[in-house]
């Protein structure tokens, strides 16, 4: 892993952290979870296996530390890692769609209702819910789905720009 590819992750989550810390919530205290988004784009620029090992984990412990959502400590280190990965396999899968704009905003829309299944799933199991699994669903992990994809319609291309204009090397799609 080269220190370009370093920096830009730790940037990616770095941004991602403030834009977590600063979205209001939407239901009972749970904010979506625009660090997810900035997971994605960093697994997007950077799809093998050690970047997404590492974006995982660091985006889970991040999660982990400033959650407001009673049990989501454990519930976003478990869940971010798995969900890094599984986003790796859905981008492998689709590596040959043409619109990249259009993929990644399919496959954060995809990737956030598998992180916020995971992530309600495991909190359930650890601490429980204040509320109903599908209706949690329904009210946060989709409006959340919504939101995730707008933002990654918006940032995608403007990092892109910024990676082609630094002809910085990645095996972006």
């Amino acid at each position: 892993m080269r220190a370009k590819e370093l920096v830009t992750l730790s940037l990616l989550v770095g941004i991602g952290a403030v834009l977590h810390s600063i979205m209001p919530p939407l239901l009972l205290g749970m904010k979506p979870d625009l660090l997810l988004t900035m997971m994605f784009v960093g697994i997007l620029l950077f799809p093998n296996a050690k970047s997404v090992l590492l974006v995982g984990i660091t985006t889970g412990i991040i999660s982990a530390l400033t959650t407001s959502f009673p049990g989501g400590q454990v519930a976003n280190v478990i869940e971010k890692p798995i969900t890094a990965f599984v986003f790796l396999a859905m981008v492998v899968v689709v590596r040959k769609m043409r619109n990249s704009v259009v993929k990644a905003a399919i496959l954060t829309g995809l990737g956030t209702i598998i992180s916020g299944g995971l992530f309600l799933g495991t909190a359930l199991a650890f601490a429980g819910l204040p509320g109903g699994f599908m209706a949690l669903i329904v009210a946060v992990v989709l409006p959340t789905a919504v939101v995730n994809v707008i933002v990654m319609i918006v940032i995608y291309p403007i990092v892109t720009s910024i990676v082609k204009r630094t002809k910085m090397v990645t095996t972006a799609m």
